[in-house]
């Protein structure tokens, strides 16, 4: 455990109270951040549209509003009204996304001020002028199971206290992402504007960008500086001040610039530099750090499903279960809540693996819990073919999207498009995701199958480093067929990209 992170915390504001929403950002800039927003709505500039709760994005099946919850936790009430929501404005359906957020899809075109009134009794909303910028994802199982080098709770809780109490941040788009890792390494495989990483001892390793370059090959790293522990939340707060400053110098680059990957070569180049000399005025010493440290490769696919065990013998465990492609039912995500109530420690988290954890159940009750949310259709153990497989919305929510990707992805898994089991010493097979055109939205980092919807049918690539293999078309218009090309990519022996 990271001990006193709080008590170590420079002084800084941090956010109004849960469920209050200070009058001066009850009218956010910006177009459509304000209460009731139109869905659809875009910058008058041209620049970053990422929805959220307040500005509301039109696709086919009605509005979408996303709801960001720093680090996916969530107490059950705040759980239950947006169940509520879900069924009274939108599809009935909760949305997981690949940051651990929550989509509401369906709703009606006049909702925006019900919702915001919903989100805000909630305490969903601490600042309407950052609700789209909270986007933070943290270890899900961090002070769970005795992993790790510290517990990134403390560190979650201040930087989203320090990110609401900062005008400068409201800059950000909703595409820049913070990432806590507790030294185990998943988070920071998420390809993060801003990942700190906690090491023995109880400091930080903070960097910025990543490492690994994206498919489009513009994301590089910019370096790793280690960080006292109790000062972590404002360093990574600061490195996102000084993106914001490099990229308003980019010449042309208002409403382009959104993440470090964006930024040009020169600009990438003198942050860390910057950073330094910014933290330094603000008492925060620094050393460098370096990219093996940080643990940058990280381990893929989250938490285990299952019953996660404590850190010593009759420790409270962990609940872990995932959501097929994402979508939770009122009625599956209604239990959870309760469980989390009755059984664990009142709170939820949820994972950019698409799951969720139920912390803090007693271990002798666990495994009945387990099987109470197995018996919903939820994945609790490794043995089913879901596991690793995403999609986009797909047909009929999306007008872009070629195919109904959902569905023509149940269909593969019916005929074993799973790849190899992982089991027996073998390797889990790559994660795959269907995407309906060539955007390929929400697609998750890292070496994985693409499947892309094209109109003469699918096509089936293989991610490694970044960079995708040879598209391989399979026999059109044969379930079977595409299956096969699914499982034989999925295998962790299928051939590199050159």
């Amino acid at each position: 455990m990271i001990i006193g992170m709080l008590a170590a915390m420079p002084t800084a504001p941090t956010g109004p109270p849960a469920g209050t929403v200070p009058p001066a950002d009850r009218s956010a800039s910006g177009p459509g951040a304000g209460p009731g927003a139109s869905p659809g709505e875009r910058p008058a500039d041209g620049g970053d549209a990422c929805p959220g709760a307040l500005r509301l994005h039109t696709a086919d099946d009605g509005a979408l509003a996303r709801v960001r919850v720093p680090g996916g936790v969530l107490t059950s009430r705040q759980a239950k009204a947006l169940a509520g929501a879900a069924e009274r404005l939108g599809d009935g359906v909760l949305h997981l996304t690949s940051r651990g957020n929550v989509q509401l899809r369906g709703l009606g075109a006049g909702c925006g001020q019900e919702l915001a009134t919903l989100l805000d009794t909630a305490g969903l909303l601490p600042s309407r002028g950052h609700e789209r910028v909270r986007n933070v994802v943290a270890s899900p199982l961090s002070g769970l199971d005795g992993r790790g080098a510290g517990d990134v709770g403390p560190w979650l809780r201040a930087l989203d206290g320090l990110l609401c109490a900062s005008e400068a941040a409201r800059g950000l788009s909703g595409r820049f992402l913070f990432a806590l890792d507790d030294g185990r390494g998943d988070v920071a495989a998420l390809g993060a504007d801003v990942t700190l990483t906690a090491v023995p001892g109880g400091g930080a390793l903070l960097r910025l960008g990543t490492e690994a370059g994206t498919e489009a090959g513009t994301e590089a790293g910019t370096g790793v500086l280690a960080v006292p522990g109790g000062a972590a939340a404002l360093a990574a707060l600061t490195a996102a001040e000084v993106f914001l400053d490099a990229a308003a110098a980019v010449p042309d680059g208002r409403g382009r610039t959104w993440r470090v990957g964006d930024l040009p070569g020169a600009a990438a180049g003198s942050l860390l530099p910057e950073l330094v000399s910014r933290l330094a005025r603000r008492g925060v010493g620094t050393s460098p750090g370096t990219a093996d440290s940080a643990d940058l490769s990280g381990t893929s696919g989250g938490p285990p499903t299952g019953v996660v065990a404590g850190p010593r013998p009759g420790a409270p465990a962990a609940l872990s279960v995932l959501a097929p492609l994402g979508r939770l039912t009122a009625a599956q995500w209604r239990l959870l809540a309760e469980c989390a109530r009755t059984e664990g420690r009142d709170e939820l988290r949820l994972t950019p693996w698409r799951g969720v954890v139920v912390p803090g159940v007693p271990a002798a009750r666990a495994a009945g819990r387990l099987a109470a949310l197995a018996a919903t259709g939820l994945v609790t153990g490794d043995a089913s073919p879901w596991h690793g497989v995403g999609a986009c919305i797909g047909r009929p929510g999306c007008a872009k999207s070629l195919a109904d990707v959902r569905a023509d992805a149940a269909d593969a898994l019916g005929h074993g498009g799973t790849g190899d089991s992982g089991t027996g010493g073998s390797p889990a097979p790559l994660p795959v995701y269907w995407s309906g055109c060539e955007r390929r939205c929400g697609r998750p980092p890292g070496d994985r199958v693409d499947v892309v919807a094209a109109p003469e049918g699918y096509r089936v690539s293989v991610v490694r480093a970044g960079r995708p293999g040879t598209a391989v078309p399979p026999p059109p218009g044969s379930v079977p067929g595409l299956a096969a090309a699914v499982a034989s990519a999925r295998s962790r022996t299928a051939p590199k990209a050159p």
